[in-house]
């Protein structure tokens, strides 16, 4: 009885992601705030063509899908790096803990950095002396719960920011995600829906002004400062529904299959596949190819991504994992993503 009612709320839930899904798909490029919310985590699953909705084997499950991490059945602590476009830096930090058999919490920190540069103008174009920057910023906190042994809930709360120089933007919003493993050979299917929050306005000293009100009166007060208004902007809102499955498993030998479909709110959607082949459970190679389905695939520069993974586990200690992704991205160039990890 237990078992169908939650098969029931995991076929609800992932319907209304699928009703959503429809309802969304229309192509609003550029209407959306903090792309970097979008921009892939992790080697695994950037290898795999980011089609990781349905997987519950890292801590990268606290990005991709808080209704998965606990399922893991360990605690991990991953730091990671992309070398992102034009010499940018994507920089992603998670922790997640197990408690006990049913409950996990979750710490995750995103960073794009965009570096600095000289300050230039009009009359001092050798430098002003002055340095600006510009980064954005995610911090959030997730829990996820295990209702049964083949199905899981979670989400994350999170606070975002985006800093140019004197300006910023700063909002909350949450991800909400679950996992639900079936009988047919472990087949995993996952849901998530990410960035739903406030919009974000930039503001800041930099957009303070003196303001003539009456310039056809001589007798006005020219030193008013009044402040330039911005416009709010979106979350990148984003849906996710995948499947997962182990086409091989062995004592020695294991073999992956994935695929999400993905609708942002901010583009037409997609459907993501990959793949990982491993030898006991410590060298991985994996393979992957990104947008197979889209209306503008002609015009994205999403492709083929390939990576390798290797993990080391100290009997009765802590194991230790490196992993590396190459993806292909057009007139971009080539992307390069590091990861170090512990599990404990």
């Amino acid at each position: 009885m237990k078992r169908m009612m939650i098969v029931r709320v995991a076929g609800t839930a992932l319907a209304l992601c699928l009703l959503a899904l429809g309802a969304m798909a229309q192509s609003k490029v550029g209407t959306t705030a903090a792309q970097f919310l979008g921009i892939s985590v992790g080697p695994r699953a950037i290898a795999m063509g980011s089609a990781y909705v349905a997987s519950n084997t890292d801590v990268t499950s606290l990005y991709w899908n808080p209704g998965a991490f606990q399922m893991t059945g360990k605690s991990q602590l991953m730091f990671s790096q992309t070398n992102w476009l034009v010499d940018t830096k994507f920089r992603w930090l998670g922790f997640m803990l197990n408690l006990g058999d049913d409950n996990a919490i979750g710490v995750s920190v995103t960073q794009l950095d965009y570096g600095e540069e000289e300050v230039t103008t009009v009359a001092l174009p050798e430098g002003t002396g002055e340095r600006w920057s510009a980064q954005d910023l995610s911090v959030g906190v997730s829990y996820n719960r295990r209702l049964t042994e083949f199905f899981s809930m979670g989400g994350t709360i999170k606070y975002i920011r985006q800093q140019i120089w004197n300006e910023s933007a700063s909002g909350f919003a949450f991800d909400l995600g679950l996992l639900f493993i079936t009988d047919f050979n472990g087949l995993r299917l996952g849901a998530s829906m990410t960035n739903f929050g406030s919009d974000l306005q930039l503001d800041g000293r930099d957009l303070l002004t003196r303001v003539d009100i009456d310039p056809a009166n001589s007798g006005s007060n020219k030193a008013l400062v009044g402040t330039l208004q911005t416009d709010p902007w979106a979350m990148p809102l984003t849906f996710r529904v995948g499947l997962a499955i182990e086409v091989v498993k062995e004592e020695m030998f294991t073999a992956t299959l994935a695929s999400d479909a993905v609708l942002p709110s901010d583009m037409e959607g997609t459907v993501n596949f990959g793949g990982e082949v491993g030898w006991n459970k410590m060298l991985f190679v994996r393979g992957g190819y990104k947008s197979i389905v889209r209306p503008d695939a002609a015009n994205t520069e999403d492709g083929f991504s390939f990576g390798a993974g290797l993990h080391y586990a100290f009997e009765g200690y802590a194991g230790i994992g490196f992993d590396y992704a190459f993806t292909d991205f057009g007139a971009f160039g080539n992307l390069n993503t590091f990861a170090l990890s512990i599990d404990f």
